[in-house]
């Protein structure tokens, strides 16, 4: 899974979005499948108009975690937006995750102003579903 900063680099090459939606696609098909077991109504994340699943793993310290996250779609450009939000989010601690507001790196990137409502709105789900579980563990 490529990491943000390299993906961030790659958007600043890529001028048409065109080319942006092939690499986000790209992103999608590089991202590990999540097992059937896993998608579950629980793990489904709700306000999307595709299937997306995410999955939460805590570790270390109860009181501040490490949050991994697992996520899939069944949409390729979803599923790329998945892994661009898996890496913006996972392997930080949760109170990093509860600050971070991924629409300011999206919005650096030029990638939010070319998705659909829908879409746009089916990712602000997913990082709000994200951020809201890394609060709750910090307070736990």
């Amino acid at each position: 899974m490529a990491a943000l900063d390299e993906i961030i680099d790659d958007f600043s090459f890529l001028d048409d979005w065109e080319d942006r939606y092939r690499y986000v696609i790209e992103l999608g098909k590089a991202l590990p499948d999540l097992p059937d077991e896993k998608k579950t109504s629980a793990n489904k994340v709700m306000g999307c108009a595709s299937q997306v699943w995410l999955v939460t793993h805590p570790e270390g310290d109860p009181e501040n975690p490490v949050l991994i996250f697992e996520g899939d779609s069944d949409a390729h450009i979803v599923r790329g937006l998945v892994a661009i939000v898996l890496a913006t989010y996972s392997g930080k601690k949760a109170s990093e995750i509860a600050g971070l507001d991924a629409f300011d790196i999206f919005s650096k990137i030029g990638l939010v102003e070319n998705l659909s409502s829908q879409r746009s709105n089916g990712l602000r789900s997913m990082v709000n579903r994200i951020r809201e579980e890394a609060r709750v563990r910090v307070a736990a």
